[in-house]
């Protein structure tokens, strides 16, 4: 219900916009990508649904046996690497092996997809997760930034048939940004690293012969 709600409400918006000279690109740019990500959720639950995957499918969670790149931005370095270390404990709790584990730094978040996008077509990982800090200022250079890197990590996904995780915290301010990268569920790279897992779980049992 509540991505049926979300999808109409974004639906709306899309309307309103549509003829409207002054809406920015990058807000255009911003609200399809929302809109994708939704309808792929809901996709992806309904694929689970139609295999007959068990309601107890997050307990059964495993990373053991897969292999995992973190791509991780220099950038509030601080932070980043408060959401590095949410996402291996995240990847530690679901039995990955230390080993099965390698980290890649890059400048900053705008470096992220390319890095990623080789690390995908090495061949050697299951999945990547990408984790940065964007923080917005009084310029463009956010939106610019944002976007480009969100476009990026989607498009080297759809290239290599890898999933790339997106774990950029996207924030207004300090605060904020600080806020995301907490404890757990309240940490962007924990809560990337777990979507990795699932997705490697669910394309290894769905789609492998």
């Amino acid at each position: 219900m509540t991505a049926q709600r979300n999808l109409r409400s974004l639906a709306a918006f899309l309307t309103l916009c549509r003829g409207q000279p002054s809406t920015p690109n990058h807000i255009w740019q911003l609200a399809l990508r929302q809109l994708y990500s939704i309808r792929l959720n809901h996709h992806a639950q309904t694929l689970r649904s139609e295999t007959s995957q068990p309601a107890t499918e997050q307990q059964a969670l495993s990373a053991k046996d897969f292999r995992f790149a973190i791509v991780a931005s220099g950038w509030h370095d601080s932070i980043v690497s408060r959401l590095i270390a949410g996402a291996r404990d995240a990847l530690e709790e679901l039995l990955a092996a230390e080993t099965a584990v390698e980290i890649f730094r890059v400048p900053g978040s705008f470096e992220i997809p390319l890095c990623a996008l080789k690390a995908a077509e090495s061949g050697k990982f299951d999945a990547v997760i990408c984790l940065g800090v964007i923080i917005r200022g009084e310029t463009p250079h956010f939106d610019y930034i944002a976007a480009e890197t969100a476009r990026g990590i989607g498009e080297a996904s759809l290239k290599t048939g890898v999933p790339l995780l997106f774990g950029v915290i996207t924030a207004d301010n300090i605060d904020q940004a600080i806020d995301r990268a907490g404890e757990k569920l309240n940490n962007k790279g924990f809560e990337a690293a777990r979507a990795a897992v699932e997705l490697v779980n669910l394309y290894r049992e769905v789609f492998t012969k």
